[in-house]
């Protein structure tokens, strides 16, 4: 598609590092590339983990310091579900989206007792006094507790600046909302966590307006690996990475546009 366009960007699923980094490709891509006039991001996550999804929070962040971004909610904006949409101007959820979950949590699993059962005995050998604590196999000792906690803190109350900051709340208020809890789109939007109610179609809209691009125009950006991947069990044994590699550079350097997929939205 020739001209300017809206970017239209899905995120769906968990929030780990090796999912999201396709992601920050493309919304730098976005980002730089003058054609995109502006940016749809899709998002349905229910969280995972911090610091990728602060990753993505400060991506979007950055187109919308050059470009009109607007956020829509599908099933789930949650915990750092919901901070990858803060990065947005203007933020969309269904009546029914889960939406919110302000915190952190990190899980501690003990097998001590079922290793017991079986009759296996594990020795760690460690310098350290605290070493042998998060391998999972006896309980934490209150001091250790502490300390996770105090870690789990430091999340916890950038988690509540960034809400605040970003939805333009004052921190006591976003320190009452972070309970962990979600809330309905409908009544998210009542407590300033998000902006409008709508699908995507009206999300689309909205951005339309902004930047005066027709809504007909706007293309689904996705990551070009799922391609490589496609064609990785073709090639000979040892060859896939170094051929998906040459293959990806050159879809970069000469056409570029393969990463665009066109399509309206439905």
């Amino acid at each position: 598609m020739f001209g300017p366009v809206l970017a239209h960007v899905k995120f769906r699923g968990t929030i780990r590092e090796r999912s999201v980094e396709p992601y920050l490709e493309i919304l730098s891509f976005v980002r730089k590339k003058k054609k995109f006039r502006g940016l749809l991001w899709d998002v349905s996550s229910g969280g995972g983990d911090a610091v990728a999804s602060e990753d993505l929070f400060r991506a979007v962040q950055r187109v919308a310091q050059v470009k009109p971004v607007v956020a829509t909610i599908g099933s789930s904006a949650a915990s750092g579900g919901y901070m990858a949409v803060l990065g947005a101007q203007r933020v969309f959820a269904h009546e029914e989206s889960d939406v919110g979950s302000i915190g952190v949590f990190i899980p501690h699993i003990s097998v001590a007792g079922l290793l017991s059962k079986l009759g296996i005995e594990v020795e760690l050998l460690h310098h350290g006094r605290h070493k042998d604590a998060y391998q999972g196999l006896r309980p934490l000792t209150e001091e250790e507790k502490g300390k996770v906690l105090a870690v789990a803190r430091v999340g916890y109350d950038s988690f509540i600046e960034m809400v605040a900051r970003q939805r333009k709340l004052p921190v006591p208020r976003v320190q009452e909302l972070a309970t962990g809890e979600f809330w309905s789109g409908k009544q998210a939007l009542s407590l300033g966590l998000v902006d409008a109610l709508g699908d995507r179609e009206d999300a689309l809209e909205h951005l339309s307006k902004l930047t005066g691009i027709s809504p007909s125009r706007a293309v689904q950006v996705s990551p070009a690996i799922p391609f490589l991947r496609r064609i990785a069990p073709f090639l000979a044994p040892g060859m896939s990475d170094e051929v998906g590699l040459g293959l990806r550079r050159a879809v970069e350097e000469t056409l570029e546009d393969l990463v665009v997929q066109e399509g309206r939205l439905r």
